[in-house]
C-alpha cells in the first residue's frame, strides 16, 4: 500500500524558504506578508474567559457546551441574518483547516465521487479530496460542471486568495442549481466580517437559501476576526441532516474543541467591539499597502474583502516574489492557489503596523 502522504501534493510553503532567507537578509529585517497569520493581541476579555476555564480536567463534548451552542446560534442569527437557528443547526470544529481537510472523508466520499472548488482556491480543498481518494475539479462557474458525480461543492466568499466576493444573486443561483442536482454545498465564509468594498452575504441568509437550510452548510472561523488562530476555534452552521451524522462521526474520532477554547469562543462571539477595532487595524494596513503597491507599479484585482491583496506586475509570480524579497518583503506566489494565479502574488495584511510601515517605505523609496 502506498503511504497516505503519496496522495498529496508537495507542501507549497517549503518552496518559499530561499526567498525568505533573501528577505531576512535586508538590513531592516524581513516584512513577512506571506502567511496570513494574525499578529495582534487576543482580546483581553477572551483571554480572561480562557483562563477562567483553565481548570477543565474532564473531557469536553464534541457538540460543545449548551452555552457555546447558544452563542453560535445567536451569532448566526444576529450577524448572518439566518432565521430559526437551533442547536441542531450548529457544530463546533477544531479549526476550519481540519474540517476542510477531512470533510470529504467524513462524508464518505471516495473513488468516483467529485469534489469541486474555485479555480483559484485555498489548497486544502484539493487536499481533502485527495485524502478521501475522491476526484477534484476546479471551476470558474460551478453551474457549468457536470453534476452527475459531483458530491461536494465548495464555495469561498470572500475568497482566499483573491478577496473576491460573490454577489447575493450569484450565491442564490448556485444554491438553487446545487439543490436541483442534489449537490451538497459547503460555503467557506471565514473572511465574511472583513468586507472592504463589498458587503459579503452568507449562504445562510434567507434571501440566498429561500428560508431553507437543505443541502447548505456555512463554515466560520474566529482565527481572523478575533485573532484566535492559536486557539483553533471554528464552527459549522446549516443543514441538520448533514451536521447530525458529522457530529456522530466526530464523536467516534474524538474531534473535540478544548473546553477552555469553547469558553473563549462564547466570549468572543458575544462582543462586537473587538471585531470593529480589529477591522480598523486591517483597514489602515490595507490602505497603506495598496497605495504603496500601486505606486510601485502593481495592479490589484478583486481584493474587495478578506485579508489579502491580489497583486500583479504582469510577470511570473516567482519573479515578483524574488523582486519583493530583494526589498525584504516576503509574499505568497499566486500559483500556490492554482495555475490560474501564476502571474499574481498574495499580499497579506497580517503584519504589525511597524512592519507595514517598513514595507511601504521600501516600496515607495
Amino acid at each position: 500500500m502506498s503511504a497516505v502522504s503519496d496522495r498529496l501534493p508537495a507542501f507549497p510553503w517549503d518552496k518559499l524558504e530561499p526567498y525568505k532567507k533573501t528577505a531576512a537578509a535586508h538590513p531592516d529585517g524581513i516584512v513577512d506578508l506571506s502567511v496570513g497569520t494574525p499578529v495582534d493581541p487576543v482580546p483581553e476579555h477572551v483571554q480572561k474567559a480562557l483562563i477562567a476555564a483553565a481548570d477543565s480536567p474532564g473531557y469536553p463534548t464534541v457538540w460543545g457546551t449548551p452555552e457555546l451552542r447558544d452563542a453560535l446560534t445567536r451569532w448566526v442569527e444576529h450577524r448572518l441574518g439566518a432565521r430559526e437557528v437551533t442547536h441542531r443547526h450548529v457544530l463546533p470544529v477544531v479549526g476550519s483547516k481540519e474540517l476542510v481537510a477531512w470533510l470529504p472523508t467524513q462524508l464518505g466520499l471516495g473513488p468516483g465521487d467529485q469534489v469541486a472548488y474555485p479555480r483559484l482556491a485555498y489548497p486544502t480543498y484539493e487536499v481533502g479530496a485527495r485524502l478521501a481518494r475522491a476526484e477534484h475539479v476546479a471551476y470558474d462557474d460551478p453551474t457549468e460542471l457536470d453534476p452527475a458525480r459531483l458530491r461536494l461543492l465548495w464555495l469561498n466568499s470572500p475568497s482566499n486568495p483573491t478577496g473576491r466576493v460573490l454577489p447575493k444573486e450569484e450565491l442564490t443561483r448556485i444554491v438553487a442549481w446545487a439543490r436541483e442536482h442534489g449537490v451538497l454545498v459547503f460555503s467557506d465564509e471565514c473572511y465574511l466580517e472583513l468586507g472592504w468594498e463589498a458587503d459579503p452575504v452568507s449562504v445562510l441568509h434567507p434571501d440566498v437559501n429561500g428560508g431553507s437550510y437543505d443541502g447548505v452548510v456555512a463554515v466560520h472561523s474566529l482565527s481572523k476576526r478575533s485573532n484566535l488562530a492559536g486557539y483553533r476555534a471554528a464552527f459549522l452552521a446549516g443543514d441538520p441532516a448533514v451536521l447530525g451524522p458529522l457530529l456522530e462521526i466526530r464523536k467516534h474520532g474524538g474531534m473535540m474543541t478544548p473546553a477552555p477554547t469553547q469558553a473563549a469562543v462564547v466570549a468572543a462571539l458575544g462582543d462586537d467591539e473587538h471585531v470593529r477595532v480589529q477591522r480598523e487595524r486591517y483597514a489602515a494596513r490595507r490602505t497603506a499597502l495598496r497605495d504603496a503597491l500601486l505606486a510601485h507599479g502593481f495592479r490589484i484585482e478583486h481584493s474587495e474583502a478578506s485579508l489579502y491583496l491580489w497583486a500583479t506586475r504582469d510577470e511570473s509570480c516567482w519573479d515578483t516574489v524574488a523582486h519583493l524579497a530583494g526589498h525584504g518583503i516576503l509574499v505568497a506566489p499566486g500559483d500556490f492557489y492554482g495555475p490560474a494565479g501564476d502571474r499574481f502574488v498574495r499580499v497579506a495584511l497580517t503584519a504589525t503596523d511597524e512592519r507595514v510601515r517598513a514595507a511601504v517605505n521600501r516600496l515607495t523609496a
